[in-house]
């Protein structure tokens, strides 16, 4: 039976598919501050994107299929023997072969492993992407090469109280064949409620090595000193997606701009655009989060008014319209297939709800985030005030979203009520509460303490509800002007959206030179050695000025208190609001200042945060959790600083910041930090870095608007 599959597989209709994309990217890519990281990113025979990368750190070799269950497939390659977690193989020089076979796709391609070595390949874990990222997060892959396949508790749980078939699911199943000419190993999984099935087979020339099968774990051995190459198919059935292309995608005066630039990095994140961008969806970035983000897509939205074609906003609007909650807050994140199952099966473990047992694979919404309920009226108003946008097609738009549009302004205008009534900071929208009372960091800085522990955001409470309302003002005018019955309350929703204008306020951190010298010395002196001869250095070449510095803190404590952490979040209000003279250089300072007293690291980029005003309790909290810390770079941070300036008569600061993330070699990544070498301090990229991500690609907005002669977008 395994023999009859594969040659079904080798005689279907089977084409060569060249990597559409590489990372590191030679001319493109720092491939040191890289650290043994490599991907590629193919196309399957339905035009949905496969990538493929080697964590070289750890010997992880992982799978991702972007297709509608979001799938992974992933195993460990290790030296036989050895201690050590670093890479066993590596790509083969060779192409990808694609195809389709009784309705199963499948990709085939190569890796190399090292003269005279032998390998253990184990580890094997087929299923959901959210899966594999959960392996990665926990550290299992320092398990040994034969320890338990992973497997989450929900879904063991839901398993074991369920019995067989489902407790046979739950691993995959791994067979030997060997012949005279090859042997192969095939594993196979299907999904918990086993309606879709992930394949991973692979195999090699016996006469060059042989393979044996121990406890799920593979030892594949060289039987001479010539080096051997492992065949790897995966393949799937579940349900592809409908690929969208540059010409659905960019304007047509885009597109003659990066045709006229002729310049690999703009090829590169066109290409990476189409790989995230589906009829169905725009995927958050690949390979880590395939699947749709709220946030994601909206904020992308607004960045990449310049350069999309008048058709996207509409897509983009009408997906997270479709996904709203009955009260019309916007789903943040879908869980899809076997994170669905997950899911569900745990809902069913709490509740004893049988009924979720007829469809396990239902769709799941995540309505925790607070941030993108006020995002989606931001750019339905830019919508409804583009003039490219004909009045029939917004009517056309209005027919089939409006029901669902109103519902989510209500929520937003119900939002914004308190704190327009009593202008208090307990008043302000916050944040959600987790079980231990721990206020949820329920926008983009997602991670645990990225808010600092605070519970009203500043990038919720002086950007986006600020915006939304004023979006609604817009919203309504349009429908007025299409001859559609407007808002309602709009006039009530007027006057709240003045009470909101001075929130801002808040949020204010205003420290005088001493202060800040005493702060700054001594977030120095609590660092390693290493880390402190280079700020010393640092701080000895920075003036601290006589004047006061001013920032927004990154939020409020829960008793509307600012904890004094400086951030990046600022850009975002300089890109959609605009300031008077003085209050842009005030906002724009802390970006151009050095860090540890500003934002700037010279050779690095900008720091999403600076947590060195804020007391040691903060310091330990983000040495704990560095996604959203001092040590770390967002491209998308750097996107929306540039995109601001590029309206602005700031040639001077645009250059800085683009020099320092250029000498970084991580200009293109979704996310980087540094690491110390002596005292030299060296960028690097970050673990869980995404290698196409979507608003780091906005990036492609911003060269626009730094290289052509038509204006930005009105603000």
């Amino acid at each position: 039976m395994l023999l009859a599959f594969v040659l079904a597989l080798q005689t279907a209709s089977a084409r060569e598919a060249p990597p559409v994309l590489q990372f590191p990217t030679p001319g493109l890519d720092d491939s040191a501050a890289y650290e043994g990281y490599t991907a590629r990113i193919y196309r399957d025979s339905r035009g949905n994107s496969v990538e493929i990368y080697i964590e070289g750190k750890t010997g992880r070799v992982v799978h991702l299929w972007a297709d509608g269950l979001n799938e992974s497939v992933g195993f460990t390659a290790r030296e036989e023997g050895g201690q050590k977690t670093t890479a066993a193989v590596a790509f083969d020089a060779g192409k990808a072969t694609v195809g389709a076979t009784g309705g199963r796709r499948w990709l085939r391609y190569s890796l190399a492993v090292r003269a005279g070595r032998s390998i253990w390949i184990g580890q094997l874990l087929l299923g959901s992407m959210r899966i594999e990222r959960d392996f990665g997060y926990a550290g299992r892959v320092r398990d040994p090469i034969d320890a338990p396949t992973f497997v989450v508790p929900e879904m063991a749980q839901f398993a074991a109280k369920l019995g067989p078939p489902y407790t046979d699911r739950l691993t995959p199943s791994v067979v030997l064949v060997n012949t005279a000419s090859r042997w192969t190993v095939r594993a196979s999984q299907p999904s918990l409620d086993g309606k879709n099935h992930l394949w991973l087979t692979l195999s090699g020339d016996a006469r060059r090595s042989r393979a044996t099968l121990t406890s799920r774990v593979v030892t594949i051995r060289p039987l001479g000193t010539q080096a051997v190459t492992v065949s790897v198919e995966i393949a799937t059935d579940g349900p592809p997606l409908s690929p969208l292309d540059r010409t659905q995608i960019f304007s047509n005066q885009f597109r003659h701009f990066a045709d006229s630039a002729n310049s690999p990095r703009i090829e590169r994140e066109i290409r990476g655009f189409e790989l995230l961008s589906s009829r169905q969806k725009l995927m958050a970035g690949l390979p880590t989060y395939a699947t749709y983000f709220g946030r994601d897509m909206l904020m992308t939205a607004l960045l990449m008014e310049p350069v999309w074609s008048d058709t996207m906003p509409e897509f983009v609007i009408g997906a997270a319209l479709a996904k709203l909650a009955p009260d019309g807050e916007v789903s943040h994140e879908e869980a899809l297939g076997g994170q669905a199952i997950r899911e569900n099966g745990a809902e069913f473990l709490k509740t004893g709800n049988r009924a979720l047992l007829g469809d396990l694979q239902a769709t799941r919404e995540n309505y925790w985030m607070v941030d993108d309920d006020f995002q989606l009226p931001v750019v339905a108003g830019h919508y409804f005030a583009d003039a490219r946008v004909s009045d029939a097609r917004k009517r056309a738009f209005v027919r089939r979203w409006g029901a669902a549009l109103r519902k989510n302004l209500a929520f937003v205008a119900a939002q914004a009520a308190p704190y327009a009534r009593e202008a208090v900071p307990t008043h302000l929208v916050s944040f959600k509460r987790d079980a231990d009372g721990w206020c949820h960091p329920g926008s983009w800085r997602d991670s645990r303490v990225g808010y600092a522990g605070g519970c009203f955001a500043f990038d919720v409470n002086a950007v986006w509800v600020p915006a939304a309302l004023r979006a609604i003002g817009a919203v309504d005018s349009a429908l007025r002007a299409l001859g559609e019955p407007g808002i309602e309350n709009a006039a009530e929703i007027g006057r709240s959206a003045e009470a909101w204008r001075g929130t801002g306020r808040h949020f204010t951190v205003a420290l005088g030179p001493a202060e800040v010298e005493t702060r700054v010395r001594a977030k120095i002196a609590s660092l390693p050695a290493m880390e402190r001869q280079h700020w010393d250095s640092v701080v000895t070449h920075t003036q601290f000025r006589l004047d006061t510095l001013r920032f927004p803190a990154v939020s409020l404590d829960s008793a509307g208190q600012p904890i004094p952490v400086m951030s990046t979040d600022p850009g975002m209000w300089l890109l959609l609001e605009q300031q008077d003279a003085a209050s842009e250089a005030e906002l724009l300072r802390p970006f151009l200042l050095p860090y540890p007293v500003g934002l700037f690291i010279d050779g690095v980029g900008l720091a999403v945060a600076n947590d060195a005003y804020a007391p040691p309790a903060v310091w330990q909290m983000f040495e704990r959790d560095l996604y959203h810390s001092p040590r770390v770079v967002w491209g998308r941070e750097v996107n929306v600083l540039l995109a601001a300036l590029a309206t602005r008569s700031r040639p001077g600061a645009i250059d800085s910041v683009r020099s320092a993330v250029a000498r970084s070699g991580l200009q293109y990544a979704e996310l980087w930090s540094y690491k110390f070498e002596g005292s030299a301090l060296r960028p690097v990229r970050y673990g869980s870095s995404s290698d196409v991500q979507l608003w780091t690609l906005t990036d492609l907005a911003v060269q626009y608007l730094l290289n052509s002669p038509r204006p930005g977008p009105t603000q």
